[in-house]
């Protein structure tokens, strides 16, 4: 009997110990687990976005159709017909550059009427490249001439618009422009102070094409990606 408390020491002792070693690894467990979360997050955050891809391309071809009205020396101004063809190249899904040849007409009620062509220049940047609907925005320079180049004139421009897919590849587009014109003769007369500028708005059509061997690329990475977050699930289960 004398060594009763010895045991019962003892049997506490190791009560105590196992119950210190349970929450220690229990602590471990949950380590890991975040851990293993963490990394998983960090590796999925990585994974390179396709859609651009799937919905777009690395080229457009672009069709437009709208009306023109210049701002210059002469009262009443008319809305004309526009005409554009363009091609477009994206550097970054965000970001293309892109050429345009332009023809339209700008006249005054009763007064003048001339055709004009211009070709542009522009930076443009579309806001949601990853989505069927985005806008857009875009600023440049061009080189305007009337039929026939009889005038000339360096410009500047810049304007926005909204594009839909309505399929793969191909989206419409609303859009309109403001442009500056070095020159305070683009109508005939000299007046005022000011350069003439004028404005036009039209209706177009997006073809994408190209794009796809940069799309595989960043497939292998996904995939790559993909196969380490595995890994990391397979591990964490066999602990």
């Amino acid at each position: 009997m004398i060594a009763q408390p010895f045991y019962i020491k003892t049997l506490a002792i190791f009560i105590l110990s196992f119950l210190s070693f349970s929450g220690i690894a229990q602590n471990a467990n949950e380590t890991i687990e975040l851990t293993s979360i963490e990394t998983a997050k960090k590796a999925s955050e990585k994974v390179p976005k396709t859609e651009f891809f799937d919905l777009r391309g690395n080229n457009v071809f672009d069709l437009a159709l709208g009306t023109s009205v210049i701002n210059g020396d002469f009262v009443d101004p008319e809305f004309e017909i526009y005409f554009r063809i363009g091609y477009k190249r994206y550097l970054f899904p965000h970001l293309n550059i892109n050429f345009s040849y332009n023809k339209f007409n700008l006249a005054y009620i009763d007064v003048y009427n001339e055709g004009f062509m211009s070709f542009d220049l522009n930076l443009e940047c579309t806001v949601l490249p990853h989505s069927k609907f985005s806008p857009f925005v875009f600023a440049g320079a061009g080189y305007n001439a009337s039929n026939h180049f009889k005038e000339t004139a360096t410009k500047f421009q810049g304007g926005g618009g909204i594009e839909y897919l309505v399929l793969d590849g191909f989206g419409l587009k609303l859009f309109t422009d403001y442009n500056y014109v070095l020159s305070d003769i683009l109508d005939g007369l000299e007046a005022g102070n000011s350069d003439d500028t004028y404005f036009r708005l039209a209706f177009g059509v997006n073809f994408y094409f190209g794009g796809a061997k940069k799309k595989a690329k960043l497939s292998d990475g996904q995939a790559t990606v993909i196969d380490s977050n595995l890994l990391i699930d397979k591990n964490y289960t066999k602990k």
